[in-house]
C-alpha cells in the first residue's frame, strides 16, 4: 500500500476501533436530564398553578383584584366559570375567572 492511500480518510475510518460499552452510561444521561427538566420547570409551575387554583377558590364579594391585563376593580358577582368587577362606578365588566391574576390587599384602591 502506498503512503497516500493509508492516510486517505475511509482507511482512517476503517482502521479505527468500534466504541465499547457505555450502556448504563448513555441510559443515565437522558434520566438525569429528564430529573433536572421536572425539578427546574414542571414542579414549579404545577405549584404556582395550584395556588392559583386556590386563590380562585377563596374569591369572594368585595375582594379587591387585578386581572392579568391589568385592570384593577372591585368583585361584585361570582359565576361557575365568569366574574363580573366593578372597576369604576358603575362601570362592570365580566372576566373568566382564570383572568384574575391577584387578589389586592383591601382599601389598595380606595388610596390610589
Amino acid at each position: 500500500m502506498s503512503l497516500l492511500a493509508t492516510l486517505s480518510p475511509t482507511a482512517i475510518i476503517a482502521a479505527a476501533p468500534a466504541p465499547q460499552g457505555g450502556g448504563f452510561g448513555m441510559l443515565l444521561f437522558p434520566i438525569i436530564l429528564i430529573a433536572i427538566m421536572y425539578f427546574l420547570m414542571i414542579r414549579p409551575q404545577m405549584k404556582r398553578q395550584k395556588e392559583h387554583q386556590a386563590m380562585l377558590g377563596k374569591l369572594q364579594r368585595g375582594d379587591e383584584v387585578l386581572t392579568n391585563s391589568g385592570i384593577a376593580g372591585v368583585v361584585t358577582e361570582i359565576g361557575e366559570n365568569f366574574v363580573t368587577v366593578e372597576i369604576a362606578d358603575n362601570v362592570r365588566i365580566r372576566v373568566q375567572k382564570a383572568a384574575i391574576g391577584n387578589v389586592l390587599p383591601k382599601g389598595t384602591l380606595k388610596g390610589a
